[in-house]
């Protein structure tokens, strides 16, 4: 009988989407399957693990903290690190799997702390450009690590690194390869903003549609990623412009919006940046502002540079310029087809078989 694979993941689905299309090649391979993750989201009732074990830990965030806040969040961190050890020491598992944030901590810290008989495999797959702040800590403890780029910033030097590429779901890896059309009559246009939606892209994204030629309005079909609280002012903005829209807080069909985008707006997280790749669309990123290490300025830099995207600044994202810029892409096709082009070359198809390769690989050893 196989040791069990523990996975440690959770938080958005920007770490747990790559840990469930990893999780799903392993299962087909006939591993168990462990998942240990944080009470922000608990227990998953739907998906790969809703009849597997599941474990859900203490634990919280440090970054951007105050000290009481960091005190806090050690302190949950720590007692989840101690409830991961004792589960551990039960399940002997062959390895210990981490996906970044906050909720890997404890599993893989965990890992380290039994018997060195009894340690199972440790590895954390990074899914950005810059190796996030857990990541980096846990790095220390000599894990393989699997990223998503050719380079990766704060790599500890001497580390054992395995370019794989950033997993995505089943149905967002069949996309891959399939033609891009540039627009010619209707535009389609999706906005996401990460799990729930981005404030700064109702507040600017359809002010900045509503200022369009009415020439450019009438052709633009927008599909737009709410908070439920901008719902109404959102759509009731497209609908005095004449613009046809869709607006909701969560779309179910992602990989459905995506085939039939002409061009994404979004934030530059390393799940959305591998899922526009996959699709091969040109995209306008907004890097989350405030993340711990400006990873998302760094994911959105390499696809721009690839000549797959425009990235703007949030200070810089305006309306007015904006409009300049929608303006300009949809009188010029041709650069969204080129755009659409390298975002093709940039994507790394099936990342999740490889990660689970090199996992088996460690088993193996």
């Amino acid at each position: 009988m196989k040791r069990p694979i523990v996975v440690a993941a959770g938080g958005t689905g920007g770490h747990f989407f790559p840990a469930e299309a990893v999780a799903t090649v392993l299962a087909e391979r006939g591993h168990d399957l462990v998942l240990m993750t944080d009470a922000r989201h608990g227990r998953r009732e739907t998906g790969l693990f809703k009849d597997r074990p599941q474990y859900v830990l203490d634990g919280a965030g440090v970054a951007g903290k105050g000290l009481g806040g960091k005190v806090r969040g050690i302190t949950a961190l720590f007692r989840g690190m101690l409830e991961a050890r004792r589960i551990l020491k039960t399940l002997d598992a062959a390895a210990v799997v981490g996906f970044g944030g906050y909720p890997s901590i404890p599993p893989l810290l965990a890992s380290r702390m039994l018997p060195k008989s009894q340690r199972p495999e440790m590895v954390i797959h990074e899914g950005n450009a810059v190796l996030g702040q857990a990541n980096a800590f846990l790095s220390r403890f000599s894990p393989l690590i699997a990223t998503s780029y050719d380079s990766v910033a704060r790599l500890p030097q001497g580390a054992r690194i395995t370019l794989t590429g950033m997993p995505v779901r089943a149905g967002i890896e069949a996309l891959f390869g399939q033609p891009y059309t540039a627009p010619t009559e209707t535009v389609r246009l999706l906005v996401w903003g990460g799990s729930l939606g981005a404030r700064v892209f109702s507040d600017i994204v359809p002010q900045a549609l509503a200022a369009l030629p009415v020439g450019f309005r009438t052709r633009l079909h927008v599909t737009q990623q709410v908070r439920a609280e901008d719902t109404d002012r959102v759509r009731a903005i497209y609908e005095d412009a004449s613009i046809a829209v869709e607006v909701e807080p969560f779309f179910n069909d992602v990989p459905e919006r995506l085939k039939s985008a002409h061009l994404v707006i979004g934030r530059a997280g390393g799940s959305s940046v591998a899922e526009l790749a996959m699709a091969g669309l040109p995209s306008i990123l907004v890097p989350l502002p405030i993340a711990a290490s400006d990873e998302q300025g760094a994911n959105g830099k390499a696809l721009q540079d690839a000549g797959a995207a425009w990235m703007v600044r949030q200070p810089d994202f305006t309306s007015a310029a904006l409009t300049a810029l929608v303006a300009d892409l949809i009188t010029h096709p041709e650069r969204l087809s080129a755009a659409a082009e390298a975002a093709r070359q940039f994507a790394r198809p099936h990342a999740a078989a490889k990660v689970a390769d090199r996992i088996e690989a460690g088993l193996r050893s």
